[in-house]
């Protein structure tokens, strides 16, 4: 049966609210120490755990700093994947309330009283409409404690506003790590907010034993539980070609259509020469040359001929140089994807190696995975008695 979202608490517009309504959902805000340390993942994963626990749960991205368009509103691209992997049922507009746009810290100096009322209201309407009828929220956070200080929406303010318990993600190590989330706590003990846990990930499976053993020992000194560690998992950092055109602002010539979804596992430099180059090539690798290298996809062409399966994920000719006319159409017959962009060959592998690689709806491959490495190396059991409950978290109930 459809709930009439009209009769959603917080849907009246009577009076300004400071604090959501909502008084009974158990939430779990997930902070980082940095950009890019794991929030998503943690979230996505988590969300999925709970789910064995109950059908009730819910997500909230308060704050969002990369955002698309969704029937006519900024939603933050993290919200967008988790609602289209889980189908959270609930609005998509209030999963992503606040969406920081180029001019939003300006906007709100011009006037930060009546400014700072208005968000806190629309995010406390949105918490209650994404908590509705929910025993559990998801609330992700953006960036380290502090980001949003500017216009009092740091982590710890949303986290306090919210009444949300945390979840620290750090980065691998042992020193770094633990001086990140010392600093994380202190914000938000200032704040009054209690941090359930710390998780370390992207470890590198080597150290995993140690980093666990010395992680824990430390934190246990700060009084943060260890949830467990990540270790890092390759498959998850391999992009999409789609995603290296858009980090090298490349335009397609060839492929796209079929070519888009290609991972790319390996970067080549085309300096070398054909012969070279033909003998290390292996399926999901990525060739970077200026487009006068006639030789080298004159190579890659033959390779893939004489293979008789795809053996080049794409070719990214750079400097905007294009190869004689007949070569483009030798290349237009056959299914290599092939981009160009403007930068040279080693600006291109500069930006591809650099790349933070998101995971995105379409993603099917990685959401098993990203599942897997949070219910096997994170002690969820502690994240249920901090509320209380009384199933195991990984466990149907």
């Amino acid at each position: 049966m459809q709930t009439d979202r009209s009769t959603l608490p917080g849907t009246d517009n009577s009076e300004l609210l400071t604090t959501p309504k909502n008084k009974t959902t158990k939430r779990i805000f997930i902070a980082a120490t940095r950009m890019n340390d794991g929030k998503t993942t943690t979230s996505l994963a988590l969300f999925a755990a709970l789910r064995n626990l109950t059908p009730k749960v819910g997500f909230i991205k308060p704050v969002g700093q990369r955002f698309v368009e969704v029937g006519g509103h900024k939603v933050d691209e993290d919200s967008v994947l988790l609602d289209r992997i889980f189908d959270v049922e609930v609005p998509i507009e209030a999963m992503s309330p606040i969406a920081i746009h180029s001019t939003f810290t300006r906007d709100f100096l011009d006037d930060p009283e009546e400014n700072h009322a208005v968000i806190i209201d629309k995010m406390c309407r949105a918490f209650d409409r994404a908590a509705f009828e929910k025993d559990y929220i998801i609330v992700e956070g953006t960036g380290h404690a502090g980001v949003g200080s500017v216009f009092n929406l740091s982590n710890a303010d949303v986290a306090k506003r919210l009444k949300a318990k945390v979840i620290i993600v750090a980065s691998g190590g042992i020193g770094r790590p633990i001086d990140e989330i010392a600093l994380n706590q202190a914000l938000f003990a200032q704040a009054g907010v209690e941090v359930i846990g710390a998780i370390i990930n992207k470890v590198k499976p080597e150290k995993l034993e140690t980093i666990e053993k010395y992680n824990r020992i430390a934190l246990r000194r700060m009084g943060i539980p260890l949830l467990g560690c990540i270790p890092v998992e390759k498959k998850l950092t391999i992009p999409k070609l789609s995603q290296v055109v858009a980090e090298v602002n490349g335009r397609w010539l060839n492929g796209r259509l079929y070519g888009a979804t290609e991972r790319v596992e390996q970067v080549i430099i085309g300096a070398m020469a054909a012969k070279g180059l033909v003998d290390l090539l292996q399926r999901g690798t990525l060739i970077i040359t200026p487009g006068d290298r006639e030789d080298i996809l004159l190579g890659a062409i033959a390779a893939e001929g004489i293979a008789g399966e795809k053996v080049v994920s794409g070719i990214i000719l750079t400097r905007n140089v294009l190869p004689h006319p007949r070569l483009m159409e030798m290349i237009y017959k056959t299914r290599i994807p092939v981009i160009i962009c403007k930068n040279d060959s080693y600006a291109v592998a500069s930006k591809i190696n650099k790349m933070t690689v998101k995971t995105q709806p379409s993603d099917t491959d990685k959401i098993p995975i990203i599942k897997n490495l949070v219910t096997e190396n994170i002690d969820l059991d502690v994240i249920r008695n901090a509320f209380g409950t009384e199933n195991s978290i990984g466990e149907s109930s």
